[in-house]
């Protein structure tokens, strides 16, 4: 009997190295099995430019897992490499899918630099040059002294680079396009074109490149043995190499994906969907986006039209849904963090329905102390556990007030009293009649999350009234000969 997947992304921005990640997802394996996490979403897993203090998004070394003394540590952010490992095998042990992070646009924190004839651009239009072709002193020498050829002999040098956003000559930043390379055309637009991102760019018109970043990824497949990858900053990488190496990496094995194309643009992740052919689904960016202004806007925001422009709506089979996450919290460049009255509903909205992989944020459930962010563990686990027991069946929307909203799963047979009713209010508390099917006839419903305190008694042909509180939601579900208290985990 299958149940509804599940995916946990298992870290936020301001984790301490003290945590020891890699040790604490692996204790809480058998914790996220029962409630219903299916899938999870590690970090990046090699060494970034700044040792153990990198949230692995400035990467250094792909092949370092953790394993070398290199930029000032052995260990990564989260642990070692064994402990990595380990805690793949222990989430395999409970059949979670892990899903590994992968950075390949850029590198940083090189071992040497050299000399570069280069091209200044403009910020803002990147196909605008705002000066001549010039010497400039570029960190594009990656030899890796430390891990010495272990796995790989390949070095990098500025040939492999399409440019860079630091001058050692004459200590300035910028945007510095390497003599004769041309950015990918196959990329987001934004600022004329969006190659470019960070640090040393990386190449992808290289062929030496492509065949490296190949091999690294069988290698990475064969040694953790992870089932699918989080692909970071998509829009900046050509969407032919893309598609490529997920090809490649499919050849080796059934591998799952997601990609982050961060851009609100219904349009744009549906052209890189087409493009990728239909390869790698995306993060659901305009759903979060209507998430944040319904959290801002409160009774002025038209819930009736919440899943507007977004993916899981247009392109429900390529959407993974999510909230919040590492780039979305309070700090970070990204910051659209959903204000917490809304967010139950929120997590309702993607967990509860039929489309969509729904992702839930290590900083809502465990919560991020260092913004004085609480847990919400006591209620997320409850729709988590909704999720895998109820929600199934044919769903039906009763999308006709902009203030409060509700849809029904009608469940199905290969899950016993599956089936739900999910109802929500941005404004005053209310109510709607809702039709369940003759099934459910003279059925008793409750509030599993104990938001009301009442029970619903259908008719005989499976009608009722179920309610929901001011600023709120409840879900309910039949309720067993013998109800069991709400969840408590």
């Amino acid at each position: 009997m299958t149940k509804n997947r599940t995916l946990m992304q298992y870290f936020e921005w301001y984790i301490n190295p003290e945590e020891n990640l890699w040790k604490k997802v692996k204790e809480s394996a058998e914790h996220l099995k029962k409630i219903g996490i299916t899938d999870i979403w590690l970090p990046p897993a090699y060494k970034g430019e700044a040792g153990n203090r990198d949230a692995g998004y400035g990467v250094y070394d792909l092949y370092d897992l953790g394993e070398f003394n290199q930029k000032g540590s052995i260990d990564t952010k989260y642990g070692t490499k064994d402990e990595y490992l380990s805690a793949i095998k222990e989430l395999h042990k409970y059949n979670i899918n892990v899903y590994a992070d992968i950075v390949l646009n850029h590198k940083m924190g090189a071992d040497e630099s050299e000399e570069v004839f280069a091209t200044l651009l403009d910020y803002n239009d990147r196909n605008i040059e705002k000066g001549t072709l010039e010497k400039i002193i570029a960190w594009t020498k990656y030899t890796f002294p430390a891990r010495k050829n272990k796995y790989s002999s390949f070095k990098w040098d500025y040939s492999h680079f399409g440019g860079t956003d630091w001058d050692e000559l004459q200590k300035r930043n910028g945007i510095f396009r390497f003599c004769g390379r041309h950015w990918n055309s196959d990329v987001d637009l934004e600022n004329g074109n969006y190659d470019f991102l960070m640090g040393e760019d990386i190449d992808f018109d290289n062929v030496e490149v492509v065949e490296e970043l190949k091999k690294w990824g069988k290698w990475y497949l064969n040694i953790t043995e992870v089932d699918g990858f989080r692909l970071d900053a998509v829009k900046h990488i050509s969407a032919k190499f893309m598609k490529e190496w997920i090809d490649t990496m499919q050849s080796e094995k059934d591998v799952l994906c997601v990609g982050e194309y961060w851009n609100r643009n219904i349009d744009s992740l549906k052209n890189y969907i087409n493009e990728t052919n239909n390869k790698i689904p995306l993060f659901d960016v305009p759903l979060h986006y209507n998430f944040y202004e319904a959290s801002n806007k409160n009774s002025d925001y038209d819930l009736s039209k919440i899943f507007e422009n977004t993916l899981v709506n247009e392109k429900p089979n390529m959407a993974v849904t999510f909230v919040d996450n590492h780039d979305t919290e309070p700090g970070q460049a990204l910051f659209s963090w959903i204000e917490d009255w809304f967010k139950p509903l929120a997590y309702s909205l993607i967990l509860l329905r039929e489309s969509g992989l729904p992702c839930i944020f290590y900083g809502d459930y465990y919560g991020i102390p260092s913004q004085n962010i609480s847990s919400k563990s006591y209620w997320l686990n409850n729709l988590v556990v909704l999720r895998a027991d109820y929600g199934y069946g044919e769903q039906i929307d009763y999308f006709d007030n902009p203030n409060l909203i509700a849809w029904v799963r009608k469940g199905d047979s290969q899950h016993i009293d599956s089936g739900l009713v999910a109802i929500m209010s941005n404004k005053d508390g209310g109510s709607k009649k809702i039709n369940l099917g003759e099934s459910f006839s003279k059925a008793t419903f409750y509030d599993y999350l104990g938001n009301v305190d009442k029970e619903v008694i259908l008719d005989e042909f499976g009608n009722g009234t179920f309610l929901c509180n001011s600023r709120s939601v409840s879900v309910w579900v039949k309720k067993p000969e013998e109800k069991n208290d709400i969840l408590d985990i």
